[in-house]
Formats: structure tokens, sequence, C-alpha cells
């Protein structure tokens, strides 16, 4: 996060609410399984192995999807380095819409449609080729910001590193309403997702009508 300027790492927070808000659904429609967390997938694909093996395909199938979101949204990513943000974000908005237009007629495609789209989230900040800011997952943002701390306390200079902080609130802000709007909205939840997505899609667009002063 540290190596954002301000209007990216607003966007990384708001990205990071939406896969809060995406996990928090597909959580509840998949009856236990994640659409960001693949930590959590792979935990219960163990565990699954050992007490259901037919059960273990859905982790599987969970998983799967969200690599290759990875991919597609690093091959749409690598073909625009100008609009690169605004590119992965029309993939993966246009993939939270189809997963809307599923939810009431397929389980199986509104989950593996989200998945989809959360992988490709993953691309919208990149390096060198590389992943700069995870916004799906936060054990490495809990891991700088815990660093970061630790130099607090020893009077040195944290770079930074707390900044990392605001990726989980988001994430765990953005879970906190997904899981409201499940229980409440049911019918229209996906499409509050598409509809942040879109959001976001403007907001990455004029962001990068600015000169880009972070470094990635």
């Amino acid at each position: 996060m540290q190596q954002l300027d301000r209007p990216r790492r607003r966007l990384a927070i708001a990205l990071a609410a939406l896969a809060g808000f995406v996990d928090a659904t597909g959580f509840l429609a998949a009856g236990g399984y994640f659409t960001s967390f693949m930590s959590g997938n792979t935990t219960r694909l163990g565990v699954d192995l050992i007490n259901d093996p037919v059960r273990a395909l859905l982790p599987v199938g969970l998983i799967g999807g969200f690599v290759a979101g990875v991919v597609i949204g690093a091959l749409v990513a690598d073909s625009s380095e100008a609009r690169r943000k605004s590119r992965v974000l029309a993939l993966s908005t246009g993939l939270l819409v189809v997963a809307a237009a599923l939810d009431q007629v397929s389980r199986a495609g509104f989950l593996g449609a989200s998945v989809l789209a959360m992988g490709a989230l993953n691309n919208v900040f990149r390096r060198n080729g590389e992943v700069a800011v995870g916004v799906t997952y936060m054990t490495g943002a809990l891991v700088r910001f815990g660093q970061g701390l630790a130099t607090r306390i020893t009077r040195g200079d944290p770079s930074g590193r707390l900044a990392a902080g605001w990726l989980w609130l988001g994430l765990a802000a953005g879970a906190v309403f997904g899981g409201l709007a499940f229980e409440t909205l049911r019918g229209v939840t996906p499409w509050i997702a598409a509809g942040g997505g879109l959001a976001l899609l403007g907001a990455a667009w004029r962001i990068e009508r600015v000169p880009d002063q972070s470094l990635s």
C-alpha cells in the first residue's frame, strides 16, 4: 500500500470492500465456501477429502476458477498498460453481472462467475508482472500491518506499512454489508455487487486520466 498515491490507495481499499461483499454473499450461498479466500477453501478441501470426498469437488472447482480468473485478468492487464486498471475492472464487473444474472438460475453458475471475477480483480494493481496489492486476501496485509506496529513500538519508521490495515478494514466492512444484504435483500444482492464494480470502474477510469504518481 505504501507505494500507492492517495487516489489509488483509496481505490485499493474500495476494491477490498467489494471483495469482502462478494466473498460474504458467496460464503452464505455456497454453505461455507469462499469466492475470494482460497486459503479457507484449501482448508475446507483438506477436511472434505477426509470426511466427504464428493463434497471436495466444490472447493476444487472454486480454487480452479479463481486461478483461471487470475490468468484471464493477467492477460487483460498485460494487453494495455495505460488502461490496465479500468480494463481489468471492466472484466470483473462483467463477470459480476453474469453472476447476478445466473443467481436465480444456477448456483454453480453464480459461484463460478463470482470466483472468476475475484481472481481477475487481483490484477488491478501490478508491478513488473506481479501482484503489487492483493485486494481479495488479507493475510499479507495483516502481516505488514503487524510489522509496522512492531516498528512503531521500537520508535522506527513503519514506512507506510500501517496503511495495510486499511485494506483489512475495507474487506471486513464489505463482508459485514454483504452478510447484511444477503439476509435482507437476497434477490438483489448480486446486483449490488455488480453496481459496486461499475462504480469502481468509473473511479479507475478517472484515476487513469491523471499521471500515475505511484509505483504500481
